[in-house]
């Protein structure tokens, strides 16, 4: 290259940019050959009112909703969104001991609760996050909303996220 006089102009070699991570993100990685992360299953949310949130996003904005679906063993009362892509899971509280009873005294008006993502295989997972010291918010695999095993993941760990990781 030329600059305006005539002189060759030179362009000192690009040099690669270097990232550091802090601590907290050394920890991420690939994951090896005994699991691997999947697609996302769904986005839940937490709603103070479950009929009104059903008739949002099935009147309003036209999507299939389920029925009404209680599960007593986790607290609450769900009803899912089909997206086409993923799902969205609307959840309520099913008694005073739900933990979305908690959420929802924390935020009157609901909010994004977890992200659900599937993975191939849960034991494997739980045994290599345990490991690498990410907090898991049970001792063992529960059976989640959609009859597979779950696990869910400390949001102190996953940048303030809470994460529900399922068998696919």
């Amino acid at each position: 290259l030329f600059n305006f006089s005539g002189h060759f102009l030179r362009f000192p070699t690009p040099v690669p940019a270097v990232r550091t991570f802090s601590a907290s993100q050394s920890l991420h990685r690939v994951a090896g050959p005994v699991w691997n992360l999947g697609r996302l299953n769904h986005v839940a949310i937490a709603v103070p009112d479950l009929e009104k949130a059903t008739g949002f996003y099935k009147n309003i904005l036209g999507a299939q909703v389920s029925e009404v679906v209680p599960l007593p063993e986790h607290g609450v009362s769900v009803v899912f969104v089909n997206l086409g892509n993923t799902k969205m899971e609307l959840l309520h509280p099913l008694g005073n001991d739900s933990p979305i009873a908690g959420f929802l005294q924390k935020n009157k008006a609901g909010g994004m609760h977890h992200i659900c993502i599937e993975v191939d295989n849960i034991n494997a997972v739980m045994m290599d996050l345990k490991k690498m010291k990410i907090r898991i918010l049970s001792e063992e695999v529960k059976i989640g909303a959609h009859g597979k095993p779950v696990i869910f993941l400390h949001p102190k760990d996953c940048g303030g996220v809470l994460i529900e990781l399922e068998q696919a």
